[in-house]
């Protein structure tokens, strides 16, 4: 029966009694509804709309000052509450689909198998309504943990976008450095480049000076060992000397050009080896200057990982800030129609505490009226005891002068009793002295 379709099957008595000894309309068993009567019945319905909030005032019902002016108002006050009863039992059954009508028969007579239907319409719809007001009761339950968490949520948000304000400048200058640093590495790059052609070029030379030196080197070792052979030449042929002088000078000449050549390419050979020292010396400047650019370099990538993590979260809490943002769309959403449900629900809250506050006014009304009709009843029946006192009195005081007036009627009574017997006892001897003399 608690599901959230609503329909009212007929309901078996047993399952009747319990929900009603349960919610405490009535305290009753399966033998009152065989043979229900009217007090009873009146007696359910009456919880059962008092449960609903259904029992209201009836606006056409007659006013207590015009009903006192009847002959017999008590009688006409509960017809009154009877036909209003009636009234709002037969458009509660109409709003639950009941199949059957309501009558005022229904509440005066009731018959055990309409009184059954009409039970069972009652109990499912009161079971309907408390279960959507429990489901709207949960939903109202999740708004304010929601609204709890939007709150927070908000705060959150507000805290982290305070924080990517404060290290945007932070942020920014970063970048900036980050661009200056890729502009240096590309310009030091761009002259490592630059030093390592002339490296190679400055090799290459190197090895062509040391080529000649070994050149040298060699024509010199050979010209000792021929002017060794020259020499030895000398004292053999003084003639073959003179060739060989000649020769010699020639040779020497050669050798002096060849030496000249030697120096020549051994102070070239210098003078590359202290440009070679400089650009070592200038090499290694660059290349500490390249260890502090590589190091500047591992630094702005770290601070570019960083920044790279930084902007990860900030995409995160941007999309978590459009996720949040949606479901807080969602849940004002919900908000917005739990709110016109419960301004809805206010409303009928309003409408049924005036209508309680007009039956609470009407109530006192009818106590007022009943009390003042009590008043004038209790004096009414003061002047009647008064006159049933009078009345008394005067009665006992008969009856005290009835008693003595009976007795002295009895005295007179057996006094004539007695004169009759005497007088009866004369004439009856006198009767017989008559009848001796005939």
């Amino acid at each position: 029966m608690a599901s959230t379709t609503y329909a009212c099957p007929l309901l078996p008595r047993r399952e009747i009694v319990s929900f009603l000894s349960e919610l405490e309309f009535a305290n009753i068993r399966e033998e009152h509804l065989l043979n229900p009567s009217p007090d009873l019945i009146s007696s359910i319905y009456t919880n059962i709309l008092i449960y609903l909030d259904a029992l209201q005032d009836d606006h056409g019902q007659a006013d207590f000052d015009a009903l006192v002016q009847l002959e017999n108002p008590d009688l006409h006050v509960g017809s009154v509450r009877v036909m209003n009863l009636c009234h709002k039992i037969g458009e509660l059954l109409e709003a639950a689909r009941c199949s059957i009508n309501f009558t005022l028969k229904d509440l005066l007579k009731p018959d055990t198998q309409r009184t059954g239907v009409f039970l069972s319409t009652l109990i499912n719809f009161c079971i309907f309504r408390d279960t959507k007001l429990n489901l709207v009761e949960q939903f109202v339950n999740q708004v304010n943990v929601h609204e709890v968490k939007q709150t927070d949520l908000e705060a959150r948000f507000a805290e982290v976008e305070e924080a990517a304000k404060r290290e945007e400048p932070f942020v920014l200058e970063l970048q900036t450095k980050l661009k200056e640093l890729r502009l240096t590495i590309q310009e030091l790059n761009n002259h490592q480049v630059a030093l390592k052609t002339s490296f190679r070029a400055l090799k290459e030379k190197t090895k062509e000076i040391d080529s000649k030196i070994s050149t040298a080197d060699y024509t010199l070792s050979q010209s000792a060992q021929e002017n060794a052979k020259l020499r030895s030449k000398i004292v053999q042929s003084p003639e073959k000397l003179q060739g060989l002088l000649e020769e010699k000078k020639s040779i020497h000449g050669e050798i002096k050009n060849s030496e000249r050549s030697a120096m020549e390419s051994f102070q070239d050979k210098t003078t590359t080896l202290e440009v070679y020292s400089k650009a070592c010396k200038k090499m290694e400047k660059h290349l500490a200057q390249m260890q502090a650019i590589q190091e500047q370099v591992n630094s702005s990538k770290t601070v570019d990982k960083e920044v790279k993590v930084l902007k990860g979260k900030l995409n995160d809490e941007s999309v978590l800030d459009k996720s949040l943002d949606a479901k807080l769309v969602e849940q004002q959403g919900q908000v917005k129609q739990l709110e016109e449900s419960c301004k809805a629900f206010e409303k009928e809250r309003d409408l049924k505490h005036k209508e309680a506050t007009k039956e609470l006014n009407r109530v006192k009304l009818e106590l007022e009226a009943k009390r003042r009709n009590m008043a004038s009843r209790v004096k009414k029946v003061e002047g009647m005891h008064a006159e049933v006192d009078n009345i008394n009195s005067e009665t006992n005081s008969v009856i005290e002068s009835g008693s003595s007036t009976q007795q002295e009627l009895q005295r007179r009574c057996k006094e004539i009793v007695n004169e009759f017997d005497i007088y009866s006892k004369t004439l009856g001897t006198y009767m017989e002295s008559i009848e001796a003399g005939l």
